[in-house]
Formats: C-alpha cells, structure tokens, sequence
C-alpha cells in the first residue's frame, strides 16, 4: 500500500501541498512508519489563500513547517475515532477541534473526502488550509 506522500502525489489534487512538504523538508517524515493521520488540504485549499500568502511562507521555511504540522496528528484516527474524541493535538502542539455533528469539520474546514488508508496512516482531504490561532 502506498503511504501518505505517495497518495498525495498520485492523487494529482495535491501538488500545492506536496510542494509545500517538500520544501519544509517533511517527506522523508511523512514517509516514516508513522501512523500519521493528516488532514491533507487540496489544491483549492491553497488557492483560497490570500495572494502572495504561499510565497510567503515558502520563505518563511518554519513557519511553514509549523502550518504543515497543525495539519499532522500522531496515530491513524479514521472519522468513527475523531467523533468520539471531539478535539485532537497536531504534531505542531495545538488543539484541533473536530465536529461530526452535522458535516465532518476539523477547526474551520470541511472534510471532503474521509478516512483514505495509507500503508503509515490515514487521509482526510480538507477544502481550506487550517491557520493555527
């Protein structure tokens, strides 16, 4: 089974963020047994940024890699599991609220597409970038 970059390259709708990983130099940990579970934001995520936001932060190497970690939580937790837990800490260290009650939400975005099974965890795509605060 691929893991967590595989399937985020593969999946075409991700090149944003698979750059963005790239170049925070996370893939060889995204890479790693893990489990991860990752709240993945597509390309249309990003593309709701602010212009000029992306570029930024790809100068901006650590913030970068502290947006991309909010968006990691260790374990692979499916949506049956973050319902039950209603909030969960990102590898970057702050909470994540999590709401199942009518749409599947983590924070301000709504997942898209839940518990996509990766050989080092899970994936739920989400349509808007989480900014921690």
């Amino acid at each position: 089974m691929p893991d967590i970059v595989d399937i985020a390259v593969g999946a075409g709708s991700f090149s944003t963020l698979v750059a963005a990983v790239q170049a925070a130099d996370l893939v060889e940990t995204l890479k790693s047994p893990g489990p991860f579970t990752v709240f993945a934001p597509n390309d249309d995520a990003f593309a709701k940024l602010p212009p000029g936001t992306i570029q930024t932060l790809v100068q901006n190497i650590p913030q970068l890699a502290r947006i991309l970690t909010f968006h990691v939580v260790s374990g692979k937790l499916t949506k049956a599991d973050l319902a039950q837990l209603g909030t969960v800490t990102s590898v970057e260290g702050s909470a994540i609220p999590i709401d199942c009650s009518d749409t599947f939400e983590v924070k301000n975005a709504t997942v898209l597409a839940a518990d996509i099974e990766a050989d080092n965890g899970i994936i739920h795509v989400i349509d808007t970038v989480m900014l921690m605060g």
